[in-house]
């Protein structure tokens, strides 16, 4: 996996909800775990954009709900800075469900995603309205 090219701002923690930003049927999810983190005591793990984190499915399909998932974090209210000096930020927290390879569950996903998610997973930029 690619490291991103920003010093992104970790600007989501544990129990976050996040919109589902996919067509695999879930729409609302809720962050429980972030994969890779280091620990340190009394300090929770925190995700930024381009991190695979384990999701709770809360709302959307029937089927889907409930379910203990992976995702990919795409775009964070929080804002970050890129190595050309400017400042990002979105209007949304937003996740898109993966396997264990990194690939994405579904096939479209709405709305944009970060350059940054984009080089660290290709396949989410070829099936995204569009990369910012």
């Amino acid at each position: 996996m690619k490291a991103i090219t920003a010093s992104a701002t970790k600007g989501l923690t544990l129990r976050s909800w996040c919109t589902c930003a996919d067509n695999s049927g879930a729409k609302e999810v809720y962050i429980m775990g972030v994969m890779g983190s280091k620990g340190r005591r009394r300090m929770s793990p925190k995700a930024g954009i381009g991190d695979i984190v384990k999701v709770v499915i809360k709302k959307g399909k029937p089927e889907m709900r409930k379910k203990v998932e992976k995702a990919v974090v795409i775009r964070v209210k929080k804002e970050y800075r890129r190595a050309t000096g400017e400042r990002i930020k979105f209007e949304d927290n937003a996740v898109v469900l993966v396997d264990d390879k990194g690939l994405p569950k579904a096939s479209e996903i709405k709305g944009v995603v970060a350059k940054e998610a984009a080089e660290r997973f290709p396949k989410l930029a070829g099936i995204s309205a569009g990369v910012v």
